[in-house]
């Protein structure tokens, strides 16, 4: 099986909502996503001959996701007052609401499905929150 990983980074602030400690705060992070791909076979013909798919195609699509999130603050659904949400927006803050809780484990797992409805040949997608922590979703092959 042949195998390619590539990684892109952005900042960005979220918080957990209900969590009882630190993270129930507004933070920001230096989110790195690696992004890793595979096939058992090579592409046998044309200019893309002799690859799993070109690097510069999966850097454009990784680079692209770590750019629509670059910061913002992303929160949950429903986590935040209205009231909140008008006077972030009167502020102009760049608001991204997800339908998950945003944490690592989550965002690899968003990420992996957003790569394979670009029918990439995704095998995994790791989500590092901080340079030593990350989490890993792999998808079934």
């Amino acid at each position: 099986m042949y195998t390619l990983k590539t990684r892109a980074a952005f900042d960005s602030a979220h918080f957990l909502s209900g969590y009882n400690g630190k993270c129930a705060n507004i933070h920001g992070h230096r989110w790195t996503v690696e992004v890793c791909v595979s096939e058992d076979s090579l592409i046998e013909a044309g200019e893309k001959r002799g690859m799993v798919i070109d690097f510069g195609d999966l850097k454009h699509e990784v680079r692209a996701l770590a750019d629509f999130y670059d910061h913002a603050l992303i929160y949950e659904k429903g986590t935040l007052k209205e009231k909140t949400l008008e006077a972030l927006k009167e502020e102009n803050f760049r608001l991204i609401e997800v339908p998950f809780r945003p944490t690592a484990e989550c965002f690899a797992k968003a990420f992996y499905d957003s790569f394979k409805e670009k029918y990439l040949p995704v095998r995994s997608v790791t989500v590092y929150e901080t340079p030593e922590n990350c989490a890993v979703y792999e998808g079934e092959r």
